[in-house]
């Protein structure tokens, strides 16, 4: 009795006791799914994959159909705060799941909160265009199989897009992003790599010297296989017939072929066959290539941008075996090779 009374008189005098962390927030339930449709109908859909992988093409090609929309970088589960920051605090929960908010119907009111803003963000640009599919492409490199799962919490309904690139090229784009970018994660020994590629691209052009530290090779390198083999089995598992995966140089190489079984896969009702000509004429294009050439002329002209093959120019003997020591069993999974004898 002694210590109610003693709780009681702490409540009277501070107020109720802060919880120092929320509970998970719940999962949209199906019923939930069934009401905010009446809302928000369009169909969703997510591009996911690896930095410099050829997501923001994709998206781009994918948008040129009259029924679909996209757009990018929302980044709702692949980059802090993240989409899940809105509600993530113990007041936020406290709030949308106290009982006398007779508006919440017993349960915490947090997926809703989050699936009604991201639906907002992403149909309000699709309604402006006239389409009713809609989705948004937002890499990630660090994330991996917790963006699939973070997803599926607020978007079981939803299509995921996997776009997968050899990741050797991949390696070598997003070296070639910090170097222009002078990103705040370079080291004295990147610096130096890039001061000599100044004064003289030669021996990194033809495999006698490195554009790699050891360490970046290992760090690249390691977050790619993370991201393929978590993010591909994680789909798999949670969304089933509703994911599918594409590799970025069948892309290049059969781009009509690729984006009809993607628009098909999305529910569109016709692929018009003068999707072709547009297409290609989509992919002569290369925005990213001019913004970094703008930035940094005398890095970005060294390598060409977007095309598949460079790690065969640029690998010296000690990138190509740290790379297969490290990614060459997903190398071969993905059908980059045909074994480790590369």
């Amino acid at each position: 009795m002694l210590s109610r009374l003693k709780a009681a008189a702490r409540i009277l005098i501070k107020g109720e006791p802060k919880k120092k962390t929320r509970n998970p927030i719940p999962a949209i339930t199906a019923e939930e799914l069934v009401e905010i449709k009446q809302f928000f109908p369009r169909e969703k859909f997510f591009i996911l994959g690896h930095a410099r992988s050829g997501t923001t093409l994709l998206m781009r090609l994918l948008r040129l159909h009259g029924e679909v929309h996209a757009n990018y970088q929302a980044h709702f589960f692949t980059r802090k705060p993240m989409l899940k920051s809105l509600v993530d605090t113990p007041e936020a929960e406290e709030w949308l799941s106290r009982k006398s908010n007779r508006w919440n119907q017993g349960r915490d009111l947090s997926p809703l909160v989050l699936r009604a803003a991201a639906d907002f963000i992403m149909e309000r640009d699709a309604a402006r265009e006239g389409k009713h599919i809609v989705g948004d492409k937002s890499p990630s490199s660090t994330i991996h199989g917790q963006l699939v799962r973070d997803t599926h919490l607020l978007y079981p309904d939803a299509k995921l897009i996997y776009i997968v690139r050899d990741g050797r090229d991949v390696l070598i784009s997003e070296r070639f992003r910090n170097f222009v970018e002078e990103s705040k994660f370079l080291t004295a020994e990147d610096k130096r790599i890039i001061a000599d590629l100044k004064t003289d691209s030669a021996p990194f052009s033809d495999g006698r010297r490195s554009i790699f530290t050891e360490a970046s090779i290992r760090n690249i390198a390691k977050r790619w296989v993370d991201d393929l083999n978590e993010i591909d089995t994680e789909s798999k598992r949670l969304y089933g017939e509703n994911y599918i995966s594409l590799r970025y140089e069948d892309m290049l190489s059969k781009p009509f072929e690729e984006l009809s079984r993607l628009w098909k896969f999305l529910g569109v009702q016709r692929v018009d066959p003068a999707l072709e000509q547009k297409l290609t004429d989509e992919m002569s294009s290369n925005p990213d290539e001019a913004w970094q050439a703008q930035r940094n002329e005398s890095i970005a002209s060294f390598l060409p941008k977007g095309q598949a093959g460079n790690w065969q120019r640029l690998f010296t003997a000690r990138d190509k075996a740290l790379f297969k020591e490290i990614a060459g069993d997903v190398l071969t999974k993905w059908g980059y090779e045909k074994d480790l004898n590369w």
